[in-house]
């Protein structure tokens, strides 16, 4: 949670006790409570809208066939089907072991 060890948390709930009084911290805690409630609410009503928005316009459906066709390309890619003796990612690959070779043999 955050970063936050144990000790931590202990210390930094003693100098909550110590500011505000043991009285004060559950209507503190209460508020807070309320606070975070109020702040996922408003997050889930601009998703909403956001969402219906979206749907509204087909930005949906696009978005869902742009992913589709991008993944079958890349697919292809690295099968080798879009033309196998000319694999993109292969002749990368062996571009950049040239390069590497003599720094490789070096070490």
């Amino acid at each position: 949670m955050f970063g936050i060890g144990g000790g931590e948390l202990v210390f930094i709930i003693f100098i909550a006790l110590m500011l505000f009084g043991s009285d004060k911290i559950p209507g503190i805690a209460r508020t807070l409570g309320k606070g975070m409630a109020q702040l996922k609410n408003a997050t889930n009503e601009i998703k909403s809208e956001i969402q219906k928005s979206a749907d509204a316009n087909g930005v949906t459906d696009s978005m869902k066939e742009l992913t589709s066709s991008f993944t079958k390309e890349v697919d292809d890619i690295k099968s080798g089907i879009a033309a196998p003796d000319i694999n993109p990612v292969n002749q990368i690959a062996e571009d950049f072991e040239d390069l590497t070779g003599p720094i490789k043999r070096q070490l």
